[in-house]
């Protein structure tokens, strides 16, 4: 999967900036405060991306039934940015991603801890844009 939002240039030369205006271009999306993050048909079902997006690491999603969806990437038990590493599954109905640490359970639509409901993690509106699934984390 690729992952696009990088700023600065890596130990390549390459500026990722430069590369994202480009895929932006190429897929139609693009625009003010969204961030392409993948091409749409890379994403599949029940698995999750990891991008960089403005600095935020943010796990996104697609279920079965067709939903996006994407979440802060860092498990709020453990700390570590795991989140799209995890199970996509439902709860009553409610589309949810299971922890890979400890397996707490995030609602997908609201971002809060179903085992512990004091405890969320952050929501970001998700969309297709022409072939790019972007991203808007403001």
């Amino acid at each position: 999967m690729t992952i696009l939002g990088h700023t600065a240039l890596d130990h390549t030369g390459l500026d990722h900036a430069a590369l994202d205006r480009t895929y932006a271009d190429e897929t139609g999306g693009g625009g003010p405060g969204w961030t392409p993050v993948c091409p749409d048909a890379q994403l599949v079902p029940e698995l999750g991306a990891a991008a960089l997006v403005a600095g935020r690491q943010v796990a996104v999603f697609r279920t079965f039934d067709g939903g996006l969806y994407a979440l802060g990437n860092r498990d709020p038990f453990s700390g570590a940015q795991v989140l799209s590493r995890g199970i996509v599954g439902t709860r009553n109905g409610e589309p949810t991603v299971a922890s890979p640490m400890h397996k707490q359970v995030f609602s997908l639509v609201t971002g809060a801890c179903l085992d512990d409901p004091g405890i969320t993690v952050p929501t970001y509106r998700v969309r297709v844009a022409g072939a790019a699934i972007e991203v808007k984390v403001a």
